[in-house]
């Protein structure tokens, strides 16, 4: 192993495409490693775009303080479907990332939790003073109820609306041959519907593959899902979770 390339020879599988994908692929290469990118997971529009398309119009005639967003894949949505949002109406970002595409986007965001990027962390967070009003949280159609219950616990009038859907890919049957055999050393996981797709489609996965989650809530869904969880990101980004994983494998070597 050369200076500074804990993971050379590892390949390591990416399960999200896009710029999401290049970025951590690139990180990856950055410590040595061989990146595998095989989308587990996409995204589809919501089964009732009416209700959404509703949601969306009141959002934008000054219906709600705040709107929620948890994900990249719902800002998406915004920009699609062109909201522009009244200066009444404030934006929490469950976390930098996520805050970071609505920048990007052009909108305001006013709140993000600064110790824990999970919705638990953002109703845990949230400012004292504002725990009055109607706040919209669009997510994916399996998103856990956290959000709703956690704020509307506080005393806000929280109102959820299913802005897209996540849907499974299957990955190719080269790709799963090379998990089942090893020859992938290491795999990603994102968010719990991720760590459920590897359930599904490449469990069990050998001993020896190691299993790096995205944060203590992924870990969580992961190991609920039946994985063994071998890294967990200390901040829940793209660069702690390469970096976790290139300090594991770094303490591998030690440990030898």
């Amino acid at each position: 192993m050369s200076a500074g390339k804990p993971l050379a020879g590892w390949r390591v599988l990416v399960p999200r495409g896009g710029k999401w994908g290049d970025g951590v692929a690139a990180s990856l290469r950055g410590y040595g490693a061989i990146p595998v990118i095989a989308p587990m997971i996409n995204f589809a529009s919501a089964e009732n775009p009416v209700e959404l398309s509703d949601a969306l119009k009141r959002l934008e005639g000054g219906k709600f303080d705040w709107l929620v967003i948890t994900s990249a894949t719902t800002v998406d949505v915004l920009v699609s479907q062109q909201v522009t949002l009244p200066p009444t109406t404030r934006i929490a970002a469950v976390g930098e990332t996520t805050g970071a595409a609505l920048t990007l986007a052009g909108y305001r965001v006013d709140f993000v939790p600064e110790t824990d990027n999970s919705a638990r962390g953002l109703v845990k967070e949230w400012p004292a003073s504002e725990i009055t009003g109607r706040v919209l949280i669009p997510q994916s159609d399996i998103a856990e109820p956290t959000l709703v219950a956690g704020l509307g616990a506080l005393g806000l009038d929280a109102e959820f609306v299913t802005a897209y859907r996540t849907v499974g890919v299957p990955v190719a049957e080269h790709i799963a041959a090379d998990v089942t055999s090893g020859r992938i050393r290491a795999v990603l996981v994102t968010s719990g519907s991720v760590a459920r797709q590897m359930q599904s489609q490449l469990a069990p996965l050998p001993e020896e593959t190691v299993v790096a989650a995205i944060g203590p809530r992924t870990a969580f869904d992961a190991r609920a899902a039946g994985l063994t969880v071998h890294v967990i990101a200390e901040s829940r980004s793209a660069a702690g979770l390469v970096d976790g994983l290139a300090e594991y494998a770094a303490n591998l070597e030690t440990d030898d």
